[in-house]
């Protein structure tokens, strides 16, 4: 079994990579920024937000509204109150990936068993309340930019075209760094219909590894899954089983990009908390740059 970071944060540890990020990083991170502006990179979330058929979408359920005081509620010294109920499916929109959310050979990041995933007790290792809060730096690897076009459904990213989109930022991934990968995936989907989620551009296993031997602390990207789809013959979510099982390297899925090209964002201060959900594969997240 592959497990080049099981141990390295010592033998109980959940949180994997973002470890990586220390009082320095942060430091370093804040001291990025110089306008002030914050932009979010979240999708909004509603029952339209789509989803793969194997998932339920979500359902917003009103318990107390106008209609209420209309058929005649009491308020109180003339107070009103609305409130309400959402049902999600936590891998929706721009979410991130606990490190329980994908292993193989009966092991998760870090050697905990399989086993400790139970419908009765959900993950009892690595759910997304072992992710801490995440403020590092965030690199935007642009590969839009680089070829020219959005990227075509089923386009594989190797690590040499990652190399070359850090080099156009002048910097190179590093230590607790925030990487995110910009497909033109997000972009091309049209409102109203719903995306193929069989076919999408993502980097290949050895883009994945390069990542993770730069020592970074997340991988986020503006598509479904980070990695390519259809997967390589042979091979099922072979990016996910690296990155999450082997490198403790949580993902950021669903990201929207393009406002930080818009502002001309390649290097920032990047802000994301997981919620701590108690034994959860995922969480939905609102990530923010910081310029």
């Amino acid at each position: 079994m592959a497990k080049e970071a099981w141990g390295r944060w010592g033998v109980e540890d959940e949180a994997g990579a973002p470890n990586r990020i220390g009082r320095e990083q942060v430091r370093l991170a804040a001291s990025l920024v110089r306008t002030g502006q914050v932009i979010s990179l979240a999708q909004p979330l509603s029952p339209a937000s789509p989803v793969p058929q194997h998932r339920t979408g979500l359902q917003h359920f009103m318990g107390r509204d106008g209609g209420d005081y209309a058929a005649g509620a009491k308020r109180p010294g003339g107070f009103q109150f609305a409130e309400d109920t959402v049902l999600l499916p936590l891998h929706l929109g721009t979410h991130v990936d606990a490190l329980c959310h994908a292993w193989c050979e009966d092991h998760l990041y870090n050697g905990f068993p399989g086993s400790t995933i139970r419908s009765t007790t959900r993950a009892l290792r690595c759910g997304a309340e072992k992710l801490p809060p995440m403020v590092t730096r965030g690199l935007l690897l642009d590969l839009v930019a680089l070829r020219g076009e959005k990227l075509p459904g089923n386009a594989s990213i190797g690590r040499e075209e990652l190399q070359q989109a850090a080099r156009r930022l002048g910097t190179e991934p590093g230590e607790g760094d925030a990487v995110l990968i910009r497909t033109g995936w997000q972009e091309a989907q049209q409102p109203g219909v719903i995306p193929d989620f069989t076919r999408e551009p993502g980097i290949d296993t050895g883009a994945a590894e390069w990542l993770a031997e730069s020592g970074v602390a997340l991988v986020g990207a503006d598509n479904y899954a980070i990695e390519v789809l259809p997967f390589p013959a042979g091979t099922v979510f072979p990016v996910h089983q690296r990155l999450i099982r082997d490198y403790g390297v949580p993902l950021l899925e669903g990201l929207v990009l393009q406002p930080l090209v818009e502002a001309g964002a390649g290097i920032f201060l990047f802000v994301a908390a997981a919620l701590p959900l108690v034994g959860a594969t995922g969480s939905p997240v609102n990530p923010l740059a910081v310029l």
